[in-house]
């Protein structure tokens, strides 16, 4: 009786339909979590590691304990697909007694398996191999990609990212570096050379060289790529502060002149937001033969420096199917001669097609994947679990005013320390209206 109980329990719980039917049988779902040490000659427990599970179908959660192997096993999961994460975390001390590397701060490693099908016939075991990411100093923060209402609002030229200095010290940002991730946008072009996990396989691109590391695991690909001007201490910024990237440096509540003459504004001001008092913004107007005519360019605030871009501006996927990531690097590399690839499409590119710019995933300070709100609108995920676990997204989607931002995770002396975990699904929530240097 007990054994039926809690069949009905579980199928109540995870939303399950129709279970009669062989393809939606419950299924056991074994798990193995290992780390991923290279040959680094030293171990971690592998033990009472948390491994949790979210059902796509009903929202529902669930979670289990490994044992001293590693091993875990969900049992009697309604068929369909499931996020799969693990995130450890350990604590500097530990970590320099294990490692010898010394470390002030606490060390998390996570993995992940996204929309994973699990069905009677798909029930192998799922191997979860733990990676250290980098816990940045410099942090994405906020990203307004949603844009505002298309009548009522902005549209997307109200857009902006904001980067914050989560230590302690103060940090300087010239040559930061910031770019948006490019990767798979569509699940059903079937015209490029793509790997087991549904993403581009960039090995297949034309020309590439792969003798510096694998290019699918240890780059990423820019779809546009700037940096913060100075001369190395020219934009100091404090402990808990931030800088904000506009796309366009205005108050976006009032009424504006167009480079055309026309008078651009808004219906409902509350919408949209004030972007006047930004750090930096991007300004394509000064390099394309034709601008947006919102393209305004604020005299009194910095351009950053302009090494990428598509389109007409700096207009992130409002979709969802983009990512930020930040990084630096030091004099021995010219970012501007970084090579640059085509797409792996299965037939050659034409010689104008365009390039993205590969970024060697050891500079990165930070990155975050984003990804539609809508499951079956995402796509393979671009970030490995490295450098992001998981994706952000906003719950109402385009053109909502809504905006991602990291979580709080403690105040110190006022000072507000975000969370940082390399994993968006748990560092980011949202806001329901975008507001510069707001915290959550």
């Amino acid at each position: 009786m007990k054994k039926i109980a809690l069949l009905v329990i579980i199928g109540l719980m995870f939303g399950c339909k129709k279970n009669n039917q062989p393809d939606v049988l419950p299924t056991d779902l074994n798990v193995k979590v290992t780390f991923d040490l290279a040959n680094s000659g030293y171990t971690f427990p592998i033990s009472n590691i948390t491994v949790r599970i979210k059902s796509l179908t009903s929202g529902r959660f669930l979670s289990i304990a490994t044992n001293d192997k590693g091993l875990g096993k969900f049992n009697n999961l309604p068929a369909g697909r499931y996020d799969v994460d693990v995130s450890y975390t350990v604590s500097a001390a530990d970590y320099t007694s294990i490692t010898g590397i010394i470390t002030t701060k606490p060390v998390t490693f996570n993995a992940a398996e996204k929309n994973k099908l699990v069905n009677k016939d798909n029930s192998a075991e799922l191997t979860l191999n733990l990676k250290a990411g980098v816990i940045g100093t410099w942090l994405v923060k906020q990203v307004y990609y949603a844009g505002s209402d298309r009548t009522l609002g902005a549209l997307y030229r109200d857009q902006f990212i904001e980067i914050y200095n989560n230590t302690n010290e103060i940090m300087y940002a010239d040559s930061l570096y910031i770019t948006e991730i490019w990767g798979r946008q569509s699940s059903t072009n079937t015209t490029y050379n793509l790997q087991a996990n549904g993403q581009y396989d960039w090995s297949k691109s034309l020309n590439m060289i792969s003798t510096n590391g694998d290019p699918n695991t240890d780059f990423i690909y820019a779809k546009t790529l700037c940096m913060i001007p100075g001369n190395g201490k020219t934009h100091p910024v404090n402990p808990g502060e931030s800088i904000v990237l506009a796309q366009t440096a205005l108050n976006h509540k009032s009424p504006f002149v167009g480079t055309d003459g026309v008078t651009i504004s808004v219906r409902s001001p509350e919408l949209t937001v004030d972007l006047s008092k930004a750090d930096f913004e991007a300004y394509y107007g000064s390099f394309l033969t034709k601008p947006l005519d919102s393209d305004i360019d604020n005299p009194l605030v910095p351009n950053v420096e302009i090494l990428s871009y598509t389109g007409t501006d700096m207009i992130l996927d409002n979709t969802g199917r983009t990512g930020i990531a930040i990084f630096k690097v030091d004099g021995t590399q010219i970012v501007k001669n970084w090579p640059m690839y085509n797409e792996p499409s299965k037939t050659t590119p034409s010689s104008t097609a365009r390039k993205y710019y590969q970024i060697p995933s050891k500079y990165i300070i930070d990155a975050m994947e984003i990804q539609p709100n809508v499951a079956s609108a995402r796509l393979p995920k671009k970030l490995g679990a490295d450098l992001d676990a998981g994706f952000a997204f906003v719950p109402k989607g385009a053109y909502t005013s809504q905006s991602v931002i990291r979580k709080t995770e403690k105040v110190e002396n006022g000072r507000v320390i975000l969370k940082d975990s390399n994993n968006s699904t748990e560092d980011f929530d949202f806001l329901d209206i975008a507001l510069p240097r707001a915290f959550k």
